[in-house]
């Protein structure tokens, strides 16, 4: 069985729901949950945890008024456990 790779790009649009929310102006949307779980799920080896966490990084970097404590919330308000903080200090190469 053959994985996606994981794209920032992909990240990216999984993640589009979350943005009103991370940046304290909406409410948590159904959608974001629905594409942290696809992002968790499709996220089953290190190496693409590894990816993912750099992408998480650089599209949380480019969310203007970003509030990382409500984005270091989402997967536990999703029921999702991610197994890392989303943050700027975050160290990807520490996900395993």
């Amino acid at each position: 069985q053959h994985a996606e790779a994981v794209t920032c790009s992909g990240v990216a649009s999984a993640l589009a729901p979350c943005v009103n929310y991370v940046r304290g102006i909406g409410p948590l949307q159904a959608g974001c949950c629905n594409g942290v779980k696809t992002l968790s799920s499709a996220a089953m080896t290190g190496p693409a945890r590894q990816a993912t966490c750099n992408c998480l990084k650089s599209f949380a970097a480019k969310i203007p008024g970003i509030k990382y404590g409500l984005a270091a919330g989402v997967p536990a308000m999703c029921n999702v456990n991610v197994g890392y903080a989303i943050s700027p200090s975050t160290d990807c190469s520490k996900v395993h």
